[in-house]
């Protein structure tokens, strides 16, 4: 699909955002735990009231992020880097499950942990959280925002509000986890990890936010006019199955018995993984026939994974948590055609291309 060139979109990156930005900065806040907690079951219908801290953190998270980048005119590598600091941020910093020994339910909770980290369950959180907190959300925002899609939506103030809200979040869920799901759900001991590992979290976010601002201009040069892109039912196919792997961590974690597998064998193969996915979209996307369907087709897929991907725990679920989910994944669906008969109808916006 050839893009048309319909409008030029230039952007100052010192001009303040227009006003009414507060629409698509409020709908990202909401898609971002909705996608990656609600309609993957993570979040129980149950227990639906714990969204509004979520919004806090991850909405407000990936809002952050998002603006950082527009702002400087940057790629989705840039806002990939970013969502990897937000992910060490809730993993070593905030709920601190990465660090503390795993409490569920079936989980090995001393395979792949070392040095007081769980790494096998670490980097599935890496990639979960960075893609499905922040990049899908925000290329759905933009899709349904997307004449506002390379614009800043917030102005400074607003910008601040927005952190002070993810530190509130922060706090409360940190609050929630620590103090109270821990000791009272659980029945676990109270776990300190200690200021080195909660530093190193901290230090290992600060260099991510530094290599995000230096690699700001990765990829958004002019797309490649001869590269050709999958048709969009393969994009949509690529958006599911690029994924999965990324859950096979997690059949290693919730294994019925220790695997024959050294744990650090499963982390060269996922960390090798996530590098070739990360060369497969960019490839991709940096052709000038890469469409707004096929963002579209790429952002399913990926939804529809973390739907089905979270029915695997399901057989234990309340019949309100499994007829709510069943409903609220139906709902998001057909959210999704509609969505996509929206793109379909608009003409096309070019934009520079982002990497």
């Amino acid at each position: 699909m050839t893009n048309e060139i319909t409008k030029t979109v230039n952007i100052d990156a010192n001009a303040a955002p227009e006003r009414g930005g507060w629409q698509p900065a409020l709908t990202l806040a909401v898609l971002s735990p909705l996608i990656a907690e609600v309609l993957s079951g993570a979040t129980k219908f149950s227990v639906l009231f714990v969204l509004v801290p979520e919004i806090l953190v991850w909405g407000c998270g990936a809002l952050v992020i998002r603006e950082a980048v527009r702002r400087w005119r940057g790629g989705w590598t840039s806002m990939l880097l970013l969502g990897l600091g937000l992910s060490i941020a809730e993993e070593f910093v905030v709920q601190q499950t990465s660090l503390a020994p795993l409490p569920f339910t079936g989980a090995l909770v001393n395979y792949g942990r070392a040095w007081g980290v769980n790494w096998i369950y670490f980097l599935f959180m890496l990639g979960y959280e960075s893609v499905w907190v922040v990049l899908v959300p925000v290329q759905v925002t933009e899709l349904i925002f997307r004449n506002r899609r390379e614009e800043p939506w917030l102005r400074n103030r607003g910008l601040i509000i927005s952190g002070v809200l993810f530190l509130v979040g922060s706090r409360i869920a940190w609050y929630a986890w620590i103090k109270r799901a821990r000791p009272m759900v659980f029945h676990l001991p109270p776990y300190d990890p200690g200021m080195t590992l909660i530093g190193a979290g901290v230090a290992a976010i600060a260099v991510l936010a530094m290599i995000a601002y230096l690699v700001q201009r990765v990829g958004t040069g002019e797309p490649v006019e001869a590269r050709r892109v999958p048709p969009v039912w393969l994009a949509t196919m690529l958006g599911f199955v690029l994924g999965c792997p990324f859950y096979l961590l997690m059949s290693f974690q919730f294994a019925p018995k220790e695997p024959r597998v050294p744990f650090g064998v499963v982390m060269a193969g996922g960390m090798a993984w996530g590098a070739m996915v990360y060369v497969v979209v960019g490839w991709m996307t940096r052709s000038a026939q890469w469409s707004d369907v096929h963002r579209w087709a790429l952002t399913f897929g990926a939804t529809v994974l973390c739907m089905a991907a979270g029915y695997l725990g399901s057989s234990t679920w309340m019949p309100i948590d499994l007829y709510g989910k069943i409903g609220l994944n139906v709902v998001a669906v057909g959210a999704f055609f509609v969505l996509l008969a929206r793109v379909r109808r608009q003409r096309p916006v070019q934009e520079p291309a982002r990497g």
